[in-house]
């Protein structure tokens, strides 16, 4: 009997202990179960042929800001996390697909934390209505990327999909929806271009902040171009 009792003493002393996210409020998303393409990973994490001598100096501020993370966010963590308003943000070191862009708009000015929402609040059903939500949770909205596609539909930045890599300029945002799982995704288009012409992505799709040529890798499904700040 007395075994017993401690063993549930000692799980209601570590659910206590667990951050519970507020009823409703899952992770942003999951692990993506898929890998970056693998003939192009390696040739992306070097300088392409195509820009051999292009300074660091002259690639736009968001680009500069999204690669800046590289080496520093190693960590794809989905979990749920209070932040504080404005402003918010989880741990340098750790991440989803949607902070690479939530980081590098809040460095021009723009944080898309308070943006979103703001326009929930006062706009909540013109926003997907999928995770049992009845009202704006202003910790997690901004990181889930169909909630970015609303908003920035919202604001008028959506352009046609193509797959023609002229298509795309640095500083563009693009989704997509990854093969096998659906997981929606996203990542800010670099000044940088493989060995095929066509643009790396700066992202996270699972292993850290990365710069990798997956622009037609996955499905596309939003292209999106923030005007200049």
């Amino acid at each position: 009997m007395w075994p017993a009792i401690g063993a549930m003493i000692t799980l209601a002393a570590l659910l206590i202990a667990i951050r519970l996210p507020p009823f409703g409020a899952a992770p942003v998303d999951p692990v993506p179960e898929v890998a970056p393409a693998t003939a192009t990973v390696g040739e992306a994490r070097q300088p392409p042929a195509s820009d051999p001598a292009r300074s660091e100096a002259q690639a736009p501020p968001r680009v500069r800001a999204a690669r800046a993370r590289i080496g520093r966010t190693r960590l794809y963590d989905p979990a749920y996390v209070a932040l504080d308003y404005p402003g918010g943000d989880v741990a340098e070191d750790r991440g989803v697909c949607s902070d690479v862009v939530v980081r590098a708009l809040r460095a021009e000015g723009l944080d898309l934390q308070q943006a979103v929402h703001e326009d929930m609040r006062a706009h909540f059903d013109a926003y997907p209505q999928r995770w049992g939500l009845r009202r704006p949770d202003r910790s997690i909205d901004h990181r889930r990327v169909p909630n970015l596609e609303r908003w920035f539909e919202r604001q008028g930045w959506s352009l046609p999909l193509r797959a023609r890599a002229g298509d795309y300029r640095p500083g563009d945002l693009v989704s997509w929806r990854l093969p096998g799982s659906g997981l929606p995704h996203i990542g800010i288009v670099s000044d940088r271009r493989g060995s095929d012409g066509v643009p790396l992505i700066i992202h996270n799709v699972g292993h850290g902040t990365r710069e990798e040529n997956v622009l037609f890798a996955y499905t596309l499904n939003g292209h999106y171009r923030p005007p200049p700040h």
